[in-house]
Protein backbone atom coordinates (compact mmCIF):
# COMPACT_ATOMS: atom_id res chain seq x y z
CA UNK A 1 0.00 0.00 0.00
CA UNK A 2 1.22 3.54 -0.88
CA UNK A 3 1.90 5.25 2.63
CA UNK A 4 1.73 8.65 0.61
CA UNK A 5 -1.85 7.95 0.65
CA UNK A 6 -4.12 10.45 2.90
CA UNK A 7 -5.52 8.82 5.53
CA UNK A 8 -9.43 8.46 5.56
CA UNK A 9 -10.99 9.46 8.84
CA UNK A 10 -13.79 7.67 10.55
CA UNK A 11 -16.48 8.86 13.04
CA UNK A 12 -18.29 6.27 15.14
CA UNK A 13 -21.16 7.04 16.60
CA UNK A 14 -22.15 4.63 19.41
CA UNK A 15 -19.87 2.32 21.29
CA UNK A 16 -22.23 -0.19 22.71
CA UNK A 17 -21.73 -4.36 21.70
CA UNK A 18 -21.65 -3.32 18.53
CA UNK A 19 -20.44 -0.43 17.84
CA UNK A 20 -17.41 -1.45 20.70
CA UNK A 21 -16.57 -4.20 18.26
CA UNK A 22 -16.08 -1.86 15.27
CA UNK A 23 -14.12 -0.34 17.30
CA UNK A 24 -11.69 -2.52 18.09
CA UNK A 25 -11.21 -4.25 14.98
CA UNK A 26 -10.56 -0.93 13.38
CA UNK A 27 -7.64 -0.40 15.28
CA UNK A 28 -6.41 -4.03 16.07
CA UNK A 29 -6.74 -4.66 12.08
CA UNK A 30 -5.90 -1.47 10.65
CA UNK A 31 -3.13 -3.08 8.39
CA UNK A 32 -4.74 -5.41 6.43
CA UNK A 33 -8.26 -2.80 6.65
CA UNK A 34 -5.93 -0.32 4.92
CA UNK A 35 -4.35 -2.83 2.40
CA UNK A 36 -7.87 -3.90 1.25
CA UNK A 37 -8.98 -0.07 0.99
CA UNK A 38 -5.99 0.87 -0.32
CA UNK A 39 -5.49 3.94 2.02
CA UNK A 40 -5.01 3.33 5.54
CA UNK A 41 -8.38 3.92 7.75
CA UNK A 42 -8.01 5.93 10.91
CA UNK A 43 -10.68 6.19 13.51
CA UNK A 44 -10.65 10.05 14.71
CA UNK A 45 -13.87 10.16 17.12
CA UNK A 46 -16.35 8.41 19.13
CA UNK A 47 -19.18 10.06 19.94
CA UNK A 48 -21.30 7.85 23.60
CA UNK A 49 -23.26 9.66 26.32
CA UNK A 50 -20.61 9.09 28.57
CA UNK A 51 -17.36 9.64 27.50
CA UNK A 52 -15.44 9.26 30.99
CA UNK A 53 -16.72 5.72 31.06
CA UNK A 54 -13.63 3.15 30.89
CA UNK A 55 -13.61 0.92 28.17
CA UNK A 56 -11.67 -2.03 27.75
CA UNK A 57 -8.82 -1.86 25.22
CA UNK A 58 -10.49 1.69 23.39
CA UNK A 59 -8.63 5.06 24.09
CA UNK A 60 -9.97 7.44 26.46
CA UNK A 61 -8.97 10.26 23.94
CA UNK A 62 -10.99 8.74 21.22
CA UNK A 63 -14.82 9.52 23.17
CA UNK A 64 -16.80 12.61 23.14
CA UNK A 65 -20.09 13.44 23.71
CA UNK A 66 -20.56 15.94 21.02
CA UNK A 67 -21.18 14.23 18.34
CA UNK A 68 -22.26 16.93 15.50
CA UNK A 69 -18.94 18.82 15.90
CA UNK A 70 -17.27 15.14 15.72
CA UNK A 71 -19.28 14.79 12.02
CA UNK A 72 -18.21 17.86 11.16
CA UNK A 73 -14.64 17.95 11.66
CA UNK A 74 -12.50 18.25 8.46
CA UNK A 75 -10.97 14.95 9.09
CA UNK A 76 -13.86 12.53 9.12
CA UNK A 77 -14.50 11.46 5.36
CA UNK A 78 -16.70 8.19 6.71
CA UNK A 79 -19.24 7.68 9.88
CA UNK A 80 -20.62 4.44 11.25
CA UNK A 81 -23.79 5.07 12.97
CA UNK A 82 -24.70 2.07 15.52
CA UNK A 83 -26.99 4.06 18.05
CA UNK A 84 -29.88 3.03 16.58
CA UNK A 85 -33.15 4.56 16.95
CA UNK A 86 -34.88 7.20 15.55
CA UNK A 87 -33.73 10.15 16.95
CA UNK A 88 -31.13 11.93 17.30
CA UNK A 89 -29.70 9.14 14.43
CA UNK A 90 -31.83 10.55 11.16
CA UNK A 91 -30.62 13.99 12.27
CA UNK A 92 -26.71 13.02 12.54
CA UNK A 93 -26.52 10.74 9.52
CA UNK A 94 -28.44 13.54 7.39
CA UNK A 95 -26.10 16.12 8.66
CA UNK A 96 -22.92 13.71 7.49
CA UNK A 97 -24.94 13.08 3.99
CA UNK A 98 -25.46 16.48 3.43
CA UNK A 99 -21.73 17.47 4.61
CA UNK A 100 -20.58 14.94 1.85
CA UNK A 101 -19.70 12.03 4.25
CA UNK A 102 -20.74 8.26 3.10
CA UNK A 103 -22.45 6.83 5.86
CA UNK A 104 -22.64 3.48 7.13
CA UNK A 105 -25.47 2.06 9.58
CA UNK A 106 -26.83 -1.12 11.00
CA UNK A 107 -29.90 1.23 12.01
CA UNK A 108 -32.79 -0.92 10.82
CA UNK A 109 -35.86 1.04 12.68
CA UNK A 110 -34.56 4.35 10.66
CA UNK A 111 -34.30 3.09 7.21
CA UNK A 112 -37.69 1.11 8.23
CA UNK A 113 -39.37 4.26 8.81
CA UNK A 114 -37.29 6.74 7.11
CA UNK A 115 -35.18 5.30 4.91
CA UNK A 116 -36.10 7.14 1.58
CA UNK A 117 -35.26 10.83 2.83
CA UNK A 118 -31.44 9.21 3.77
CA UNK A 119 -31.41 7.67 0.24
CA UNK A 120 -32.41 11.18 -1.31
CA UNK A 121 -30.15 12.67 0.76
CA UNK A 122 -27.25 10.49 0.23
CA UNK A 123 -28.19 10.83 -3.93
CA UNK A 124 -28.19 14.50 -4.17
CA UNK A 125 -24.57 14.79 -2.66
CA UNK A 126 -22.88 11.65 -4.73
CA UNK A 127 -21.98 9.94 -1.47
CA UNK A 128 -22.76 6.24 -0.25
CA UNK A 129 -25.30 5.33 2.36
CA UNK A 130 -24.44 1.21 2.96
CA UNK A 131 -26.90 -0.83 5.59
CA UNK A 132 -25.87 -4.34 5.52
CA UNK A 133 -25.68 -4.78 8.87
CA UNK A 134 -29.50 -3.66 9.41
CA UNK A 135 -31.29 -7.27 8.02
CA UNK A 136 -29.61 -10.46 9.49
CA UNK A 137 -26.35 -9.73 11.12
CA UNK A 138 -23.75 -10.83 9.11
CA UNK A 139 -25.46 -13.22 6.36
CA UNK A 140 -24.95 -10.57 3.19
CA UNK A 141 -28.85 -10.00 1.88
CA UNK A 142 -29.25 -6.11 1.39
CA UNK A 143 -26.02 -6.35 -0.98
CA UNK A 144 -27.51 -9.44 -3.53
CA UNK A 145 -30.82 -7.61 -3.62
CA UNK A 146 -29.54 -4.28 -4.07
CA UNK A 147 -26.58 -5.60 -6.50
CA UNK A 148 -26.14 -9.08 -7.50
CA UNK A 149 -30.34 -9.80 -8.29
CA UNK A 150 -30.84 -6.39 -9.39
CA UNK A 151 -31.28 -7.65 -13.30
CA UNK A 152 -34.08 -10.46 -12.23
CA UNK A 153 -37.25 -10.10 -10.89
CA UNK A 154 -37.66 -10.65 -7.23
CA UNK A 155 -41.65 -12.16 -6.70
CA UNK A 156 -40.80 -13.38 -2.90
CA UNK A 157 -38.50 -13.04 -0.04
CA UNK A 158 -39.44 -15.01 3.21
CA UNK A 159 -37.00 -15.43 5.95
CA UNK A 160 -36.15 -16.32 9.81
CA UNK A 161 -34.91 -12.36 10.75
CA UNK A 162 -35.09 -12.62 14.39
CA UNK A 163 -32.71 -14.98 16.04
CA UNK A 164 -34.41 -14.50 19.70
CA UNK A 165 -37.48 -15.66 18.59
CA UNK A 166 -36.17 -18.02 16.39
CA UNK A 167 -34.00 -19.23 19.56
CA UNK A 168 -37.24 -19.46 21.60
CA UNK A 169 -39.64 -21.45 18.90
CA UNK A 170 -36.66 -23.90 18.28
CA UNK A 171 -36.29 -24.78 21.70
CA UNK A 172 -40.09 -25.24 22.62
CA UNK A 173 -39.90 -27.61 19.85
CA UNK A 174 -36.85 -29.24 21.01
CA UNK A 175 -37.46 -29.11 24.49
CA UNK A 176 -41.22 -28.93 25.28
CA UNK A 177 -41.20 -26.22 27.72
CA UNK A 178 -43.41 -23.17 27.15
CA UNK A 179 -43.32 -19.55 25.95
CA UNK A 180 -43.18 -17.99 29.18
CA UNK A 181 -40.04 -20.13 30.28
CA UNK A 182 -37.87 -20.40 27.41
CA UNK A 183 -38.13 -16.50 27.12
CA UNK A 184 -36.63 -16.76 30.65
CA UNK A 185 -33.93 -18.60 29.49
CA UNK A 186 -33.10 -16.58 26.38
CA UNK A 187 -32.78 -13.70 28.55
CA UNK A 188 -30.56 -15.50 30.46
CA UNK A 189 -28.68 -16.58 28.06
CA UNK A 190 -28.26 -12.93 26.87
CA UNK A 191 -30.49 -13.49 23.76
CA UNK A 192 -33.58 -11.61 24.44
CA UNK A 193 -33.55 -8.31 26.11
CA UNK A 194 -34.86 -7.19 29.64
CA UNK A 195 -37.76 -6.06 27.72
CA UNK A 196 -38.37 -8.09 24.78
CA UNK A 197 -41.01 -6.63 23.08
CA UNK A 198 -39.26 -5.48 20.06
CA UNK A 199 -38.24 -9.21 19.43
CA UNK A 200 -41.33 -11.34 20.52
CA UNK A 201 -44.25 -9.21 18.98
CA UNK A 202 -42.77 -9.23 16.23
CA UNK A 203 -41.61 -5.31 15.51
CA UNK A 204 -38.18 -6.01 14.65
CA UNK A 205 -38.98 -7.98 12.21
CA UNK A 206 -41.52 -6.14 10.52
CA UNK A 207 -39.04 -3.51 10.21
CA UNK A 208 -36.46 -5.92 8.46
CA UNK A 209 -39.15 -6.77 6.39
CA UNK A 210 -39.96 -3.63 5.01
CA UNK A 211 -36.51 -3.10 3.84
CA UNK A 212 -36.48 -5.97 2.16
CA UNK A 213 -39.39 -5.49 0.51
CA UNK A 214 -38.19 -2.08 -0.75
CA UNK A 215 -34.74 -3.32 -2.36
CA UNK A 216 -36.91 -6.81 -3.48
CA UNK A 217 -39.95 -4.25 -5.44
CA UNK A 218 -38.16 -1.15 -5.87
CA UNK A 219 -40.72 0.62 -3.79
CA UNK A 220 -41.08 2.29 -0.55
CA UNK A 221 -42.27 0.58 1.98
CA UNK A 222 -42.56 1.63 6.00
CA UNK A 223 -42.49 -0.57 8.95
CA UNK A 224 -46.10 0.86 9.13
CA UNK A 225 -47.14 -0.92 5.77
CA UNK A 226 -46.03 -4.52 7.46
CA UNK A 227 -48.63 -6.63 8.99
CA UNK A 228 -47.20 -7.79 12.03
CA UNK A 229 -48.36 -10.57 14.54
CA UNK A 230 -45.42 -11.74 17.39
CA UNK A 231 -45.38 -15.22 19.31
CA UNK A 232 -46.40 -14.31 22.11
CA UNK A 233 -49.64 -16.49 22.10
CA UNK A 234 -47.82 -19.16 20.74
CA UNK A 235 -48.52 -22.29 22.75
CA UNK A 236 -47.26 -25.53 23.25
CA UNK A 237 -50.48 -26.73 21.88
CA UNK A 238 -49.95 -25.18 18.85
CA UNK A 239 -46.10 -26.83 18.48
CA UNK A 240 -47.38 -30.58 19.09
CA UNK A 241 -50.44 -29.87 16.47
CA UNK A 242 -47.20 -28.98 13.77
CA UNK A 243 -44.89 -31.82 15.09
CA UNK A 244 -48.25 -33.97 14.61
CA UNK A 245 -48.19 -32.92 11.10
CA UNK A 246 -44.79 -32.79 10.49
CA UNK A 247 -44.06 -29.28 10.62
CA UNK A 248 -42.27 -26.77 13.06
CA UNK A 249 -43.74 -23.11 14.08
CA UNK A 250 -41.90 -19.98 12.77
CA UNK A 251 -41.49 -16.42 13.34
CA UNK A 252 -41.31 -15.39 9.23
CA UNK A 253 -41.27 -12.18 7.54
CA UNK A 254 -43.16 -12.86 4.19
CA UNK A 255 -42.60 -10.21 1.23
CA UNK A 256 -44.67 -10.97 -1.92
CA UNK A 257 -45.20 -9.23 -5.32
CA UNK A 258 -48.45 -9.75 -6.31
CA UNK A 259 -49.98 -9.56 -9.95
CA UNK A 260 -53.40 -9.62 -10.98
CA UNK A 261 -55.30 -10.98 -14.09
CA UNK A 262 -55.41 -7.98 -15.46
CA UNK A 263 -51.49 -7.47 -14.74
CA UNK A 264 -51.78 -4.62 -11.42
CA UNK A 265 -49.17 -5.63 -9.52
CA UNK A 266 -49.22 -4.92 -5.59
CA UNK A 267 -46.81 -6.10 -2.96
CA UNK A 268 -47.82 -8.02 0.76
CA UNK A 269 -45.61 -7.70 3.68
CA UNK A 270 -46.63 -9.75 6.78
CA UNK A 271 -44.89 -10.70 10.00
CA UNK A 272 -46.31 -13.69 11.86
CA UNK A 273 -45.54 -17.07 13.23
CA UNK A 274 -46.48 -20.20 10.94
CA UNK A 275 -46.39 -23.46 10.44
CA UNK A 276 -43.46 -24.91 8.12
CA UNK A 277 -42.88 -28.12 6.38
CA UNK A 278 -39.76 -29.95 7.84
CA UNK A 279 -38.90 -30.58 4.36
CA UNK A 280 -38.80 -26.55 3.54
CA UNK A 281 -34.93 -25.02 3.85
CA UNK A 282 -36.03 -22.61 6.72
CA UNK A 283 -37.44 -25.17 8.42
CA UNK A 284 -33.70 -26.83 9.74
CA UNK A 285 -33.04 -23.20 10.85
CA UNK A 286 -32.24 -23.57 14.86
CA UNK A 287 -31.38 -21.77 17.60
CA UNK A 288 -30.44 -17.83 17.12
CA UNK A 289 -29.71 -18.22 13.24
CA UNK A 290 -31.04 -16.17 10.69
CA UNK A 291 -32.02 -17.53 7.06
CA UNK A 292 -33.65 -15.73 3.83
CA UNK A 293 -35.23 -17.31 1.02
CA UNK A 294 -34.73 -15.53 -1.91
CA UNK A 295 -37.58 -16.61 -5.33
CA UNK A 296 -36.53 -14.98 -8.53
CA UNK A 297 -38.30 -15.03 -12.00
CA UNK A 298 -34.87 -16.14 -13.36
CA UNK A 299 -32.52 -17.39 -10.88
CA UNK A 300 -35.25 -19.39 -9.21
CA UNK A 301 -34.85 -19.88 -5.25
CA UNK A 302 -31.86 -18.48 -3.25
CA UNK A 303 -31.04 -18.77 0.50
CA UNK A 304 -28.98 -16.75 2.22
CA UNK A 305 -28.27 -18.28 6.19
CA UNK A 306 -25.85 -17.79 8.70
CA UNK A 307 -25.81 -15.86 12.33
CA UNK A 308 -28.04 -12.69 12.65
CA UNK A 309 -27.44 -11.06 15.69
CA UNK A 310 -24.24 -10.15 18.37
CA UNK A 311 -21.97 -8.10 18.73
CA UNK A 312 -18.83 -9.85 16.22
CA UNK A 313 -21.35 -10.58 13.40
CA UNK A 314 -23.14 -7.54 13.14
CA UNK A 315 -19.57 -5.83 13.05
CA UNK A 316 -18.86 -8.75 10.22
CA UNK A 317 -21.20 -6.35 8.14
CA UNK A 318 -20.66 -3.30 9.40
CA UNK A 319 -17.30 -3.10 8.75
CA UNK A 320 -17.92 -4.79 5.38
CA UNK A 321 -19.61 -1.69 4.50
CA UNK A 322 -16.81 0.44 5.84
CA UNK A 323 -14.49 -0.95 3.56
CA UNK A 324 -16.38 -1.03 0.29
CA UNK A 325 -17.31 2.64 0.99
CA UNK A 326 -13.67 3.43 1.82
CA UNK A 327 -12.87 1.86 -1.49
CA UNK A 328 -15.46 4.16 -3.44
CA UNK A 329 -13.41 6.90 -1.69
CA UNK A 330 -9.90 6.16 -2.52
CA UNK A 331 -11.39 5.68 -6.31
CA UNK A 332 -13.80 8.51 -6.79
CA UNK A 333 -16.73 6.73 -7.40
CA UNK A 334 -20.09 5.78 -5.27
CA UNK A 335 -22.14 2.32 -5.14
CA UNK A 336 -25.10 1.59 -6.74
CA UNK A 337 -27.77 3.39 -5.66
CA UNK A 338 -30.91 1.69 -4.05
CA UNK A 339 -33.42 2.17 -6.97
CA UNK A 340 -36.92 2.64 -6.18
CA UNK A 341 -38.97 3.80 -9.01
CA UNK A 342 -42.13 1.91 -8.13
CA UNK A 343 -45.40 2.95 -6.57
CA UNK A 344 -46.84 0.02 -5.90
CA UNK A 345 -49.80 -0.44 -3.31
CA UNK A 346 -49.84 -2.76 -0.02
CA UNK A 347 -52.07 -5.53 0.24
CA UNK A 348 -54.36 -5.51 3.08
CA UNK A 349 -53.46 -8.95 5.11
CA UNK A 350 -57.03 -9.40 4.74
CA UNK A 351 -56.83 -9.75 0.77
CA UNK A 352 -53.46 -12.45 1.25
CA UNK A 353 -53.90 -15.74 0.55
CA UNK A 354 -52.80 -18.45 2.66
CA UNK A 355 -53.56 -21.73 4.05
CA UNK A 356 -54.37 -22.34 7.53
CA UNK A 357 -54.80 -24.62 10.75
CA UNK A 358 -57.65 -24.46 12.79
CA UNK A 359 -58.03 -26.36 16.15
CA UNK A 360 -61.42 -25.97 17.48
CA UNK A 361 -62.82 -27.37 20.72
CA UNK A 362 -66.52 -28.82 20.28
CA UNK A 363 -69.21 -31.03 22.31
CA UNK A 364 -68.75 -34.39 21.05
CA UNK A 365 -72.57 -34.67 19.54
CA UNK A 366 -73.79 -35.86 16.47
CA UNK A 367 -74.22 -32.79 13.67
CA UNK A 368 -71.57 -30.92 14.95
CA UNK A 369 -68.94 -31.17 12.43
CA UNK A 370 -71.56 -31.02 9.59
CA UNK A 371 -72.19 -27.38 11.23
CA UNK A 372 -68.63 -26.73 11.27
CA UNK A 373 -67.75 -27.96 7.62
CA UNK A 374 -70.96 -25.91 6.81
CA UNK A 375 -70.03 -22.71 7.69
CA UNK A 376 -66.62 -22.68 6.08
CA UNK A 377 -68.50 -23.45 3.23
CA UNK A 378 -70.31 -20.35 3.71
CA UNK A 379 -67.14 -18.59 3.55
CA UNK A 380 -65.37 -20.54 0.62
CA UNK A 381 -62.73 -21.66 2.75
CA UNK A 382 -61.87 -25.40 1.67
CA UNK A 383 -60.91 -28.50 4.15
CA UNK A 384 -57.84 -29.86 3.07
CA UNK A 385 -57.25 -32.36 6.24
CA UNK A 386 -59.32 -32.81 9.36
CA UNK A 387 -58.77 -34.91 12.25
CA UNK A 388 -60.87 -35.44 15.34
CA UNK A 389 -59.46 -36.22 19.02
CA UNK A 390 -62.64 -37.53 21.36
CA UNK A 391 -62.54 -36.75 25.06
CA UNK A 392 -65.04 -37.51 27.64
CA UNK A 393 -68.15 -35.79 26.01
CA UNK A 394 -66.05 -33.38 24.26
CA UNK A 395 -63.98 -33.53 21.20
CA UNK A 396 -61.13 -30.92 19.33
CA UNK A 397 -61.34 -30.54 15.62
CA UNK A 398 -58.03 -30.07 13.93
CA UNK A 399 -58.72 -28.17 10.16
CA UNK A 400 -56.08 -28.00 7.61
CA UNK A 401 -57.33 -25.35 4.73
CA UNK A 402 -56.65 -25.35 1.18
CA UNK A 403 -55.32 -21.88 0.45
CA UNK A 404 -57.75 -18.92 0.92
CA UNK A 405 -58.43 -14.98 1.65
CA UNK A 406 -57.12 -14.01 5.01
CA UNK A 407 -60.15 -12.27 5.49
CA UNK A 408 -63.01 -15.52 4.49
CA UNK A 409 -60.75 -17.43 7.46
CA UNK A 410 -61.31 -14.21 10.26
CA UNK A 411 -65.36 -14.04 9.27
CA UNK A 412 -64.75 -18.32 9.23
CA UNK A 413 -63.56 -17.95 12.94
CA UNK A 414 -65.79 -15.34 14.13
CA UNK A 415 -69.14 -17.22 13.00
CA UNK A 416 -67.44 -20.16 14.19
CA UNK A 417 -67.32 -19.22 17.89
CA UNK A 418 -71.21 -18.54 17.67
CA UNK A 419 -72.05 -21.93 17.23
CA UNK A 420 -73.08 -22.77 20.79
CA UNK A 421 -71.68 -26.66 20.09
CA UNK A 422 -68.39 -24.30 19.64
CA UNK A 423 -66.80 -23.99 22.85
CA UNK A 424 -64.02 -22.06 21.67
CA UNK A 425 -61.35 -21.56 18.81
CA UNK A 426 -58.07 -22.98 20.41
CA UNK A 427 -55.29 -22.54 17.76
CA UNK A 428 -55.04 -20.36 14.53
CA UNK A 429 -52.02 -20.23 12.48
CA UNK A 430 -51.12 -19.95 8.81
CA UNK A 431 -49.52 -22.83 7.39
CA UNK A 432 -46.02 -21.39 4.39
CA UNK A 433 -43.83 -23.27 2.51
CA UNK A 434 -46.28 -26.44 0.74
Amino acid sequence: MNEQVRPLGVALLGCGVVGSQVARLLLEDARDIGARVGAPLRLVGIAVRRADREREGLPAELFTTDAESLIARDDVDLVVEVIGGLEPARTWILQALNAGKSVVTANKALLAEDGQTLVAAADERGVDLYFEAAVAGAIPIIRPMRDSLVGDQVTRVMGIVNGTTNFILDKMHTAGAGFAETLSEAQALGYAEADPTADVEGYDAAAKAAILATLAFHTRVTLGDVYREGISDVSRADIAAAEAMGMVVKLLAICELEEDEDGTRRVSVRVHPAMLPVRHPLASVGGAFNAVFVETKSAGQLMFYGQGAGGAPTASAVLGDLVTVARHRVSGGRGARSAVYNELPIAPIGDVITSFHIALEVEDTVGVLAKVAQVLADHHVSIMTMRQEDANGTARLVLGTHAARNADVEATVDELVAIPEVFEVSSLMRVEGR
